[in-house]
Formats: structure tokens, C-alpha cells, sequence
């Protein structure tokens, strides 16, 4: 089971794409700040809880997402 749910993360975002690229953006912006490659998966996992949290707000422009 995917936690959290597709469906609830869908509620937050216009797209899919937007998904994806918002918390690829916002994991790799985790593991910056932590400085362990080993943790991907957990730094992908805290994105995607984060989005659903609404702690982040995805901002869509002409040349891509903020």
C-alpha cells in the first residue's frame, strides 16, 4: 500500500506531472540538507507526506514549477 494515498496527494496538485516534479524537487532539497545519499527513499517518502501536510505550496509558472 502507497501511503499517502494517490488520490489524497491528487488534491493538492493540478496533475501528476506536477506531483513528480514537485516532490522530486522538494526530496532532493532534503537530502541537501541532510547529506546522506543512503536516505532517498526516506527523503521521497517525507516529500510526498509534506505535500499532503500542505507545508508545501506548488506554484506553477510558464517556464515550471516553484
Amino acid at each position: 500500500m502507497i501511503y499517502p494515498p494517490l488520490d489524497e496527494l491528487l488534491k493538492h496538485v493540478d496533475s501528476r506531472y506536477t506531483l513528480v516534479t514537485a516532490s522530486a524537487k522538494r526530496a532532493r532539497k532534503i537530502l541537501e540538507d541532510e547529506n546522506s545519499q543512503e536516505q532517498s527513499i526516506k527523503a521521497v517518502s517525507n516529500a510526498l507526506e509534506e505535500i499532503q501536510a500542505g507545508k508545501i505550496k506548488i506554484e506553477r509558472t510558464k517556464t515550471g514549477i516553484k
